[in-house]
């Protein structure tokens, strides 16, 4: 009877849309999964923000993310929700009781959770949570390898890349326009190195899957990008 059930379980988990945004930081997957979550009607998975989360709770614990034991044991209980915010398309990233959606952006915690991300074991604990967003009437999924592993059989697969030093320099004016503080140079060395531990951990390492499209953002508005994206992924819907 069991086995019966889970079998149900996954007919109707198969009929679920799926859009996967892949790609590094600063590439506009965020706001891109926002606008296309709103127009389709679709739930959101910032799956980037699971690995910030479980960084800052890191960091709030003392625990080193060299101590993979340590941040196996907060990955498997880690206490943090994803509420959508009254009048707003955001969603708020409440973790232990706290919002921590601002703080899990900064430069130090982006830079930890791509550690953090490193350890097989945690990307494994963390990803039965991830597929649990897979709900009706469909999902937009922005991370590093939503295509490639968590739903490789979504029905639309895009991964967006941009140039390091286009990336630092969105980066750079978000930054001002916030009144902080930031170096330019140092952003961009940032964002080098993040890209190659990325590129080359053993699991899960960042690239696009095999049937995504692969779009470059750096001469492109958002709007435009947004387009393509839908545009692609309403041709696949009709042709169910």
């Amino acid at each position: 009877m069991t086995g019966e059930l889970e079998q149900v379980k996954k007919k109707k988990v198969a009929h679920v849309p799926i859009i996967t945004i892949d790609g590094p930081s600063g590439t506009g997957k965020g706001t891109i999964s926002q606008l296309l979550a709103k127009h389709f009607g679709y739930h959101l998975l910032d799956s980037g923000a699971l690995y910030r989360v479980l960084a800052l709770s890191a960091q709030n614990h003392d625990v080193d993310v060299s101590n993979a034991e340590g941040i196996l044991v907060l990955a498997e209980h880690l206490d943090v929700q994803f509420v959508s915010a009254p009048n707003s398309d955001s969603v708020k990233v409440i973790l232990e009781g706290e919002d921590v959606s601002h703080t899990i952006r900064n430069e130090e915690v982006g830079s930890r959770a791509s550690l953090v991300a490193a350890i097989p074991a945690v990307r494994i604990a963390l990803l039965s949570r991830q597929r649990a967003f897979r709900e009706k009437p469909g999902l937009v999924a922005d991370g590093r390898d939503m295509g490639t592993v968590v739903f490789s059989d979504a029905m639309t697969k895009v991964f967006l890349t941009a140039s390091p030093e286009e990336r630092a320099n969105r980066r750079y004016k978000q930054l001002k326009a916030k009144g902080q503080d930031a170096s330019l140079a140092a952003l961009t060395e940032a964002i080098r190195l993040r890209d190659e531990r990325d590129l080359n951990r053993s699991v899960a390492p960042l690239k696009p899957a095999q049937d995504a499209v692969s779009i470059d953002t750096d001469k492109m508005t958002i709007e435009a990008v947004f387009e393509q994206v839908k545009t692609l992924h309403q041709t696949h819907l009709a042709s169910c």
